[in-house]
């Protein structure tokens, strides 16, 4: 394939790879960089509801993930306040089919894992471990991309570069060194278990959302539904920058204790024997683009995790960005600017209402007190039918 055709994406993660595939999907070759010499697991668990899963769907990924899912037959909101369910929200095969795509649960290694292995079947798609991006000079022909490989530096020409290497990252900070990602006051606790460490009536398949003063927890099925993924979101001043440190478990327990948690909720705590946990930080501004360069994913506009939708909004991404490049007419440097400068236009509101969303439910998650009790009475008088319907401006989307 012509070097003309060639666009270098920077990072290896779930934004990175699904870009790759769809970009390659139409008709371009791609060099993936990432500094990683292996692929391994950040984090746990993630939510994949339809808007994300039907991208994956079309890029050929169903028969990879669908051992590897669990599609959950609800998701029931709980409330530290009344001690326990308030609302169970129908999700299941029956809601799949009302969407066009299935809402997902699975550990993020599962993901990035299939991923990897569609990517190494792709004739069209490179992936180059251990290789990291360095720096990038714009000429006639378009971008020449400098790469690192320990001390040695290689440089190529490309049509066009994208940013999908995380909240840290090095293309942002070449383009946008502004743009620095803000701590948000927030410490998300991650942990697995197995199942067989719950009583049966706390393993079903199903995703939990307990509420409570100034903190929440979420746990549901991954792997297969063989482990239980655990996540705490507290409030904190630790704010040391990176994905993962250990945590202690006297702390998060002492976070959850009784009388402002139930028994239940300590008892999900109490059960984990590993927590990593790391601060919450996010991106501002809407600068994702500049010439034939565009970031995408958390590079772009890192996001609070309380609408469940960080990995879903870098797979629409993806999805945009390639069809944007390939509805380009022709490969010179002004067409592929506008391809970009399209992508991001398409993608502000988007996002900028995802983020809206994302920041509400999490000052509704931590209310206390009467505001709480306010709550989850309307909660309550909503019903499960107009509580779900809420959601459907997210579910519904379509590149």
């Amino acid at each position: 394939m012509a070097a003309s055709r060639t666009i270098f994406v920077a990072g290896a993660g779930i934004g990175g790879l699904t870009a790759a595939l769809a970009l390659a999907a139409r008709g371009f070759r791609v060099v993936i960089l990432e500094k990683a010499e292996r692929l391994e697991e950040a984090g746990a668990g993630l939510q994949l509801s339809p808007n994300a899963s039907r991208v994956l769907i079309d890029l050929g990924l169903q028969p990879r993930l669908a051992a590897r899912a669990v599609t959950p037959e609800a998701v029931s909101i709980m409330s530290a306040q009344s001690g326990g369910e308030i609302v169970r929200l129908p999700l299941g095969e029956a809601a799949s089919a009302r969407a066009g795509a299935p809402y997902w649960v699975m550990h993020r290694a599962d993901l990035q894992a299939a991923l990897q292995a569609e990517v190494n079947d792709n004739p069209d798609i490179e992936l180059r471990l251990g290789c990291q991006f360095e720096d990038t000079a714009v000429h006639a022909k378009g971008l020449t991309v400098v790469q690192r490989r320990g001390v040695t530096r290689q440089q190529e020409v490309a049509m066009a570069l994208v940013g999908a290497d995380g909240i840290w990252s090095s293309v942002r900070q070449h383009l946008f060194p502004q743009a620095q990602p803000q701590f948000t006051g927030l410490i998300a606790w991650r942990g697995t278990l197995d199942t067989t460490r719950l009583p049966r009536e706390y393993t079903a398949r199903r995703v939990q959302l307990w509420m409570g003063p100034n903190a929440h927890l979420v746990a549901y099925p991954i792997s297969a539904a063989r482990q239980i993924n655990i996540v705490a979101v507290v409030a904190g001043d630790w704010n040391r920058p990176g994905w993962s440190a250990p945590g202690d478990i006297g702390e998060i327990k002492n976070v959850f204790s009784a009388p402002q948690w139930p028994s239940t909720a300590r008892m999900i705590v109490g059960a984990v024997d590993e927590w990593r946990k790391w601060a919450l930080f996010t991106v501002p501004g809407g600068e994702w683009s500049t010439g034939a360069i565009a970031l995408l994913g958390d590079a772009a506009h890192a996001m609070l995790p309380f609408a469940a939708q960080g990995a879903g909004m870098a797979i629409e991404d993806a999805a945009v960005l390639a069809k944007c490049l390939g509805e380009t007419q022709n490969e010179g440097a002004a067409s592929i600017a506008r391809a970009m400068q399209r992508y991001a236009k398409l993608r502000l509101p988007r996002i900028t209402q995802v983020q809206r969303a994302a920041r509400q439910s999490g000052r509704i998650y931590h209310l206390t007190g009467p505001a709480a009790s306010a709550r989850d009475l309307a909660i309550k008088l909503m019903g499960a039918s107009r509580v779900l319907a809420r959601q459907d401006w997210i579910y519904d989307w379509r590149a």
